[in-house]
């Protein structure tokens, strides 16, 4: 299993350049059939062009290994599934692909075969009054043009559509995607026009035409008639005995081997052993993000892990890559590369309906479970300063009491979060332990003050007012992370710790004090206030009250604060 895990970046390298190998010669096969618009001499002569490339040992051995190797890689993708509920896209490129080899066999036995088998030239004369002469044949070859053409641009799209240059390329690439194909209909109806009045002018033409294939022999003739025939058998045999192995281990699985995901808080389900998180979630009916259709190209499908996650095996070479382009957190995994083999309880990051564009979007909600100090600031009696004061002046109060403030925050390893005009939150402890966060934060709100004493002394001289602050700090578990508008995202904090240091500082107002911070912020930062009064503080929306230290001014903390500041 961990061999398979890390041989799946291998298996999707190997599926995708085998498919543009296929891709190129369809999109030159198409041109060449376009050119059936101006003659069949024009399409001839694109044919002698590009045949001896094709024709050449290596550019062949490509082409057909390619073939080869891309069903097989179908064929093992339709075996790892461990059930078929597939996205429409999915189930649509899926079908595509298999309805291909049936359609296209007799066409490929009667030019490519015959002439690697027995020098047959496949000229465009011969290949279209063969179809032209045959309805049958010839709605058949049109069909296999709409189902290849169709699965090569569904797989084109589903792959490129998570990059990030693909939204400006597609106003170029859907015009494409659509005149190519019937241009080249447009061609061949064109030429097979030409040849029905060659045949309807010259009775012998069809058999001058086929003339090479009467000089074979009767063994010869029959090998060819019947090898496409065969080759539809092999490929019938090897997708029934990939169903039926699928089938065969799923039984065997479910009768011994299966892990329970717990899905969020409410879902939980019995999946089998083997199966990736996302085959699971499907199977259990449950819509998940999946933009790339779970072969690891993006991170939608991406889940944090509750629990179990130590028995979870390491990231393989594809999601080890794909989370380190988000910089995602070790608990963060893509639920369609983990195959867990126990029990584990995920919570989806990104909503069921999340579309490329919304995956190639900065911004949003997401981040992950930390341990952090919190800490908000809030200039006082800003409404009042703006009424007494020219516009301009209260600019300039503002901008050099958030350039103190910025300072302070710096000096103390204090990460700016969020800004509400008049105050700011700060998160300590990015990079830190809980006790070091605590401790930074106290010397955090200490400075801060410190510098709001140093400005005011200026203040007064040059507008006769006093800034006054209030300053409340908290610390515990949050959601820490990339959020905001997609434009401009920031890292802040959400969570009930976080609204508990944003109602201390409203209580700094209440206590009429410039600082209240929480008794277990104290007691973890291992710091020594007991200079300082313990109050009981009622919050909003909490049933108990917490108690608290609050802080008059910077000169009680004059006693910590050359501690606070060796220890930073």
């Amino acid at each position: 299993m961990g061999r398979a895990r890390q041989n799946s970046a291998v298996v999707a390298r190997l599926r995708i350049l085998s498919g543009l190998i296929l891709a190129l010669y369809v999109l030159i096969h198409l041109i060449n059939h376009s050119l059936g618009l101006l003659s069949i001499a024009a399409m001839e002569s694109m044919r002698k062009l590009v045949h001896p490339f094709w024709s050449n040992p290596l550019a062949l051995s490509l082409l057909y290994g390619s073939l080869v190797l891309h069903f097989l890689l179908a064929l093992w993708s339709l075996y790892q599934r461990h059930n078929l509920r597939l996205a429409g896209w999915e189930a649509t490129q899926l079908t595509l692909g298999l309805l291909t080899v049936p359609l296209i066999a007799v066409h490929a036995v009667s030019t490519r075969g015959a002439f690697e088998l027995f020098g047959i030239e496949p000229n465009y004369e011969r290949v279209v009054t063969a179809l032209w002469s045959n309805p049958a044949q010839s709605f058949r070859q049109v069909l296999a043009t709409l189902v290849i053409w169709g699965h090569f641009v569904v797989g084109i799209h589903f792959w490129l559509r998570v990059k990030s240059g693909y939204p400006r390329a597609l106003p170029y690439l859907y015009p494409a995607a659509i005149l190519l194909p019937l241009l080249a209909l447009l061609g061949f109806l064109r030429s097979g026009l030409s040849i029905g009045t060659r045949m309807a002018d010259d009775p012998t033409w069809i058999d001058t035409q086929f003339e090479p294939f009467r000089l074979l022999g009767d063994k010869e003739r029959a090998f060819l008639g019947d090898l496409d025939t065969r080759i539809v058998g092999v490929f019938v045999a090897l997708l029934l005995v990939t169903l039926l192995a699928r089938e065969a281990r799923r039984l065997l699985r479910k009768r011994f081997a299966s892990y329970r995901l717990t899905y969020g808080d409410t879902r939980s389900f019995v999946a089998h052993s083997g199966t990736t998180m996302l085959e699971g979630i499907r199977a259990a009916g449950i819509s998940h993000a999946s933009v790339c259709g779970g072969r690891g190209r993006c991170t939608t499908c991406r889940v944090r892990v509750v629990s179990g996650l130590e028995l979870l095996d390491v990231p393989n070479e594809t999601e080890s890559v794909a989370l380190s382009k988000i910089n995602a957190p070790a608990d963060v995994r893509l639920a369609c590369q983990v195959r867990p083999k126990s029990d584990v309880q995920v919570v989806p990051l990104l909503p069921a309906t999340t579309t490329a564009r919304t995956a190639r979007r900065i911004g949003g909600v997401e981040g992950h479970e930390q341990q952090v100090a919190i800490l908000f600031l809030d200039l006082r009696h800003s409404t009042a300063l703006a009424e007494r004061l020219l516009p301009y002046d209260v600019v300039y109060l503002l901008n050099q009491f958030f350039a103190e403030m910025s300072a302070g925050l710096s000096a103390t390893n204090g990460h700016y979060a969020q800004f509400n005009g008049d105050g700011l939150m700060a998160l300590y402890g990015l990079d830190t332990d809980l006790r070091t966060a605590c401790q930074q934060s106290i010397h955090g709100a200490a400075e801060m003050m410190r510098r709001l004493d140093g400005l005011n002394r200026v203040v007064r001289q040059d507008v006769g007012e006093t800034l006054r602050m209030g300053i409340g700090i908290h610390s515990g578990e949050a959601i820490v992370g990339r959020m905001g508008p997609p434009q401009s995202p920031i890292v802040s904090a959400i969570g009930d710790n976080v609204n508990v240091a944003a109602r201390l500082e409203s209580l700094s107002k209440t206590f009429d004090c410039g600082l209240v911070v929480s008794q277990v912020t104290v007691e973890r930062s291992g710091l020594d206030l007991s200079n300082c009064p313990i109050r009981e503080a009622s919050l909003k929306g909490r049933r108990e009250s917490i108690p608290v230290y609050t802080v008059q001014d910077s000169t009680q903390l004059i006693g910590i604060f050359t501690a606070a500041e060796s220890l930073a």
